[in-house]
């Protein structure tokens, strides 16, 4: 198994709430239907510096990598790519 952390940064003119929510609703929804992906959820961060996180777990690496260029995703992330300053990604084996 492996968790896949990522913590973003939005550019200073977008509103952090409406871009959350927009987020979650494009991506946690991906469970089920990209092969490996067992869970995914977005929340808000509150301190750290960063404006939010998302948390998520794959079956296997060939799962997440398969993930990061699978068509559902690439559309779902068309949803707040450009709301984006900054990410810092982790990912790690349990």
């Amino acid at each position: 198994m492996i968790k896949h952390i990522v913590l973003y940064t939005l550019k200073s003119d977008v509103n952090k709430d409406e871009a959350v929510e927009i987020t979650k609703n494009a991506l946690e929804p991906l469970v089920g239907v990209i092969p490996g992906l067992r869970h995914l959820e977005i929340r808000p961060a509150y301190q750290g510096g960063m404006d939010f996180a998302l948390y998520s777990e794959f079956e296997s690496k060939e799962a997440l990598r398969d993930y990061a260029n699978h068509p559902a995703h690439l559309e779902a992330k068309s949803h707040f790519w450009t709301f984006l300053e900054s990410r810092c990604c982790a990912d790690y084996e349990f």
